[in-house]
């Protein structure tokens, strides 16, 4: 993921050329089983209740603010070479396609740049980050919360993949519609060994954003293995766009003061 907290994924697509106007249709009916038949069936019903991963796959940019008390963080990311963009004023932080780098002048910054950079976007564009390669798909215990049993789908990576390939990553869904309802996720950015420590997110607040389902906030639970318990945070997002076109390389660059960091 691929941080998520830290999943760092990366996503592999490549755009296909062009079809003569004769084999078009026939082209664009493979591809569609392609992407359909590369996930479980579960999943991709998931995908479908969000707008589809076709739909999702048309897009180029996205943009949300991450509401602050102190003033919004400005998120922008290429959703094809996943370079990104964080303004949190007077700092910003980015990857531009071959470092993470940190514009920090004033020294107001206090976090690690290398999580954070793109920490938020994986949390944010579930469930479509869990199409990305190198991900593994397996079974997984229902998730009850008051009641209710919400069926999942447990997600590992290839070694080397992202930052932390040892993270492991539970999505689990509502049952009747397949809108996500949780993520339960391991961390273990910077360290060599698995984790068994669980945290749990809740997704239940959604907004359409150019035909694809994003969350307009999401909520961290306390939780005890997989027993949910009470909230514990919630952040709130606004200011969401979803955008077929690209920003200019130029978006992403390394400013002149900035510094490059270095992963661990």
């Amino acid at each position: 993921m691929k941080q998520i907290f830290t999943i760092l994924l990366v996503l592999g697509l490549t755009n296909c050329k062009e079809a003569t106007k004769q084999t078009k249709p026939v082209e664009k009916e493979t591809v569609t089983e392609e992407v359909s038949n590369a996930y479980p069936k579960a999943l991709n019903k998931v995908f479908d209740a969000h707008g589809g991963l076709n739909k999702w796959k048309s897009k180029r940019t996205l943009n949300f603010e991450l509401v602050k008390p102190d003033g919004n963080e400005k998120h922008t990311i290429d959703l094809y070479s996943r370079q990104d963009k964080v303004e949190i004023p007077p700092i910003s932080l980015g990857f531009d396609g071959s470092n993470v780098w940190l514009q920090n002048e004033q020294m107001a910054y206090r976090g690690n740049a290398a999580l954070y950079h793109n920490l938020m976007f994986y949390f944010y564009a579930m469930p479509f980050v869990l199409a990305d390669s190198g991900i593994n798909y397996s079974e997984t215990e229902d998730l009850v919360f008051e009641g209710k049993s919400y069926p999942g789908i447990q997600i590992s990576f290839d070694d080397g993949v992202g930052a932390s390939s040892k993270d492991d990553y539970f999505l689990h869904y509502d049952p009747e519609t397949y809108e996500m309802a949780w993520l339960g996720y391991t961390f273990t950015f910077g360290k060599e060994e698995k984790s068994d420590k669980l945290s749990f997110i809740r997704y239940n607040d959604w907004a359409n954003i150019n035909g694809v389902k994003l969350p307009k906030s999401i909520t961290w639970h306390v939780n005890e293995g997989k027993t949910i318990q009470g909230i514990r945070k919630t952040a709130l997002f606004e200011s969401i766009t979803l955008d077929e076109t690209s920003k200019p390389d130029t978006f992403y660059v390394m400013p002149e003061n900035a510094k490059v960091i270095l992963m661990p």
